[in-house]
């Protein structure tokens, strides 16, 4: 590209899922909805976990965490998008996307490694349960979580300060309703090969280590709950795991399809309206996949509106 059509860019212009007019109510309506539920069902769950003594155990400990950053993880996308709907403004300023994409990664790690940490967990519950209590002690838990925060801000700050240093064409318009990492990098102006490398080493080593890391546990879960000599044993040990598993399903499935369709259709709305299924979707599923089949949330839940009333 020429050195003239680059410059210093300010702003750039968010297009969203359609450009529609006559979708955009709709549009601010499903997604209005979608955040609500999402923010009140995560709410609910650290709200049982902390307020009752019952629920004071490290699974609900993680359990707690990942609803904290499930609310923080859609808050740095969806609420911009619904200003952007209402306001009829595409506009986001440079520092403003930046930031979102610096959030966005920060919460998006914090996410895959609390679900790594909640696989170990119900390995060391299931696999080794008389041990539990001294392995799963209160500060290797915090420790666990404390890590996870700090591999996350180190991670989201590595890739942010590398796109800091890239230069953009003027009138950028990112066909996404966030600032993506992947959609910066593609409409860079200026030579992008170490944010590529950076970006697929860490998504290989944290992405994949990661799902290794659960794959590894939950081949584990099942040797030792098929050498389970009661089916209600080995129905009660495959219960305390089937909610976490169906969460990890979820998050990996949408993930990793979004990212292996896009080279593949090259339709960058199309790559949008599928990054909902897990920017989104899945924060506002993971509440109910939690609490439905599990009594002891919904037995929190029901005495802590029971003292309020």
């Amino acid at each position: 590209m020429e050195p003239e059509n680059i410059t210093t860019v300010s702003e750039f212009l968010l297009l969203g899922l359609s450009e529609e007019p006559d979708l955009q109510p709709l549009l601010f309506g499903l997604f209005l909805s979608m955040y609500l539920i999402t923010v009140l069902g995560n709410l609910l769950i650290v709200l049982a976990v902390n307020s009752d003594s019952h629920l004071h155990t490290p699974m609900y400990f993680f359990l707690a965490n990942l609803s904290f950053v499930d609310i923080c993880f859609t808050s740095t996308t969806v609420p911009k998008m619904l200003v952007n709907i209402q306001t009829q403004s595409k506009v986001i300023t440079y520092g403003g996307c930046i930031t979102q994409m610096y959030f966005f990664l920060l919460f998006a790690g914090l996410d895959i490694f609390l679900l790594t940490v909640m696989a170990y967990d119900r390995f060391v519950a299931i696999c080794h349960p008389l041990h539990y209590t001294v392995i799963m002690h209160p500060r290797l838990c915090g420790l666990l979580v404390l890590v996870s925060w700090i591999m996350s801000v180190l991670i989201s700050l590595l890739e942010s300060l590398l796109v800091l240093r890239l230069s953009f064409c003027a009138d950028l318009q990112i066909p996404h309703f966030f600032c993506e990492l992947n959609q910066m990098i593609q409409f860079a102006c200026s030579d992008t090969f170490l944010n590529n490398v950076v970006m697929y080493f860490v998504a290989v080593l944290v992405g994949g280590g990661s799902l290794t890391g659960i794959l590894y546990s939950y081949s584990k879960i099942v040797s030792c709950i098929c050498a389970m000599p009661s089916a209600q044993g080995k129905y009660k040990a495959f219960s305390t795991c089937a909610s976490h598993l169906s969460v990890v399903s979820l998050f990996y499935l949408t993930s990793l399809g979004v990212y292996l369709s896009s080279p593949a259709t090259h339709n960058a709305h199309s790559s949008a309206a599928a990054s909902v299924l897990y920017t989104v979707v899945t924060p506002m599923l993971n509440p109910f996949i939690y609490s439905l089949r599990n009594k002891d949330i919904k037995g929190a839940l029901k005495r802590s509106f029971g003292m309020t009333a």
